[in-house]
Parts: structure tokens; sequence; C-alpha cells
């Protein structure tokens, strides 16, 4: 699932309103619906994890439904490569 739909599945999961999401996350309304709906991007690192702990979901995992690595991972990319290789490999043997 991508970022948008996780965020809409989540926030009405939890029965939370549109508005209180943008409330707590600072942002327009528009961005936060265009983005449920997979029109545009997803949003900067900030939002994400804003958006993790409103909707109480693991920071990673929005991460990766945004399509990209946590922030504390983002400048260790050769190392997350690397090590992922590694387990992918010792899981095949």
């Amino acid at each position: 699932m991508a970022f948008g739909l996780t965020v809409r599945a989540k926030r009405t999961e939890q029965g939370i309103r549109p508005q209180r999401l943008r409330r707590a996350a600072r942002r327009v309304a528009r961005l936060l619906v265009a983005r449920q709906r997979e029109q545009e991007k997803p949003p900067r690192d900030e939002l994400v994890e804003r958006a993790a702990a409103i909707l109480g979901v693991r920071m990673d995992d929005l991460f990766v439904e945004a399509g990209r690595l946590p922030p504390d991972m983002q400048s260790d990319l050769k190392q997350v490569v690397q090590a992922y290789r590694r387990l992918r490999q010792q899981v095949r043997q």
C-alpha cells in the first residue's frame, strides 16, 4: 500500500477526521487530501514522522510506504544496502 493510502486507512480505522490530522500535522488540508489520493509525492520527512506519531504506527513502516528510508538511515545508504544483501543471502541458504 502506498503512503497516502496507508495514512487514509489508518486515519479512518482510528476515527481520526482529516481536519484533526491536518491540525496535528500543521499542514493545509488540500495537501493531505491530495496525498491520500496519491495525487502528490509523499511529504517531507518531518510530516511522515508526525503522521506516524498521530496515527500510532511505526515510523519505519510509514517511511517504507513513502518509498524511502527513514532519516537516520539515509546517510548510511551503502551500509543499509550491504546489510540487506547479507541478510537476504543468509535467508536463502
